[in-house]
């Protein structure tokens, strides 16, 4: 994990009543145990090792060898997954990865052989896929006809949107669109499939000599052969902080947030609305739900082969924007 200051941790699982420790949001898991954390900031780990009580370790292989972990759990910048991903398949040990999977289609490919050749698990993590309101989403669109539009908008402030390794590019791999974009792209992947074309505008021109070359803001327009058409709005940039998708249809419309999903009539009226206030932690969920991956009770619905398509459409986005033209994702596969 050289030059990567986040944190990998690793744990056990011992069947149905297995338990997981972690920081933040492993605290709550049922069914894992954390036995080390890594981080190649010294002064970092010891600090979050003392803490925990476990043991900490400034490189991956060490960890790996005397740890020996089901799983691993890694966060830490785009450039570094690739590295940490290939030390684990080659231990055996399986792997929960915070998004995005890869930063281009051509490392998507490597990644999904180096696990299949290493026999080993990857899932990569989108809470919202462990959202009892996201997941009723596909129900309430077959309420509204034919959907024809779609809009998604994501954004937040943050003073320095190029701070860090997120706003250099060859770190990164990409600004908005990879990075907190991932999770509107997976929810139209979810619900609809890959579209079949897509155009990108984006631009680092938010903070005037900020110094970073990874983009803060970015419009995607994308359609489907069926006739589906829409956009999606992404910034680091722009207040205040808003999440939401809207798809319209020819006998409604679904408008879905991070805490209510609404099925609407045709002038407006709330059909019916699912809300959430009093939501455990959705990262923990994804815990618990990989433990009965590995422990073959439940099917990977976050694997390398689904993040070929992620990969894909990001690709397209970006290279829309060198071509000026719309791009076909599917071509890319």
């Amino acid at each position: 994990m050289e030059n990567a200051h986040e944190t990998t941790c690793c744990g056990h699982r011992s069947g149905p009543s297995s338990r997981c420790r972690s920081p933040a949001w492993l605290l709550g898991s049922s069914r894992a145990e954390l036995v080390a954390v890594c981080d190649s900031n010294p002064d970092t780990l010891h600090e979050r090792a003392d803490t925990l009580s476990v043991p900490g370790f400034t490189r991956v292989g060490d960890l790996l060898a005397e740890t020996a972990p089901d799983f691993v759990i890694v966060a830490v910048p785009h450039h570094a997954g690739r590295a940490v991903i290939e030390e684990c398949a080659a231990a055996g040990v399986h792997v929960l990865k915070e998004k995005p999977f890869a930063t281009s289609v051509a490392e998507a490919r490597d990644l999904a052989g180096i696990c299949h050749k290493g026999q080993v698990e990857l899932m990569v993590t989108l809470q919202r896929r462990f959202n009892p309101i996201y997941a009723s989403v596909a129900g309430m669109l077959d309420q509204i006809g034919t959907p024809f539009l779609v809009g998604g908008h994501y954004s937040f402030h943050t003073p320095n949107p190029g701070a860090g390794w997120r706003g250099d590019l060859k770190q990164a791999g990409g600004g908005c669109i990879l990075d907190m974009g991932y999770h509107l792209v997976d929810l139209l992947l979810w619900y609809f499939g890959l579209p079949s074309r897509v155009i990108a505008e984006f631009s680092t021109t938010a903070l005037p000599d900020g110094g970073y070359d990874a983009e803060d803001t970015a419009v995607v327009q994308l359609g489907y052969e069926s006739g589906l058409y829409g956009s999606l709005v992404l910034s680091r940039w722009m207040a205040p902080k808003t999440e939401f998708m809207r798809v319209v249809g020819t006998a409604g419309s679904v408008v879905l947030t991070k805490s209510a999903v609404q099925r609407l009539a045709l002038d407006g009226t709330v059909v019916e609305e699912l809300t959430r206030p009093h939501a455990p932690s959705v990262a923990t969920a994804q815990i618990d739900y990989f433990c009965r991956v590995l422990d073959g009770e439940r099917p990977n619905v976050s694997g390398p082969e689904q993040h070929l398509a992620h990969a894909a459409f990001i690709a397209s986005c970006y290279e829309s924007k060198t071509a000026g033209r719309y791009i076909n994702p599917r071509e890319m596969l």
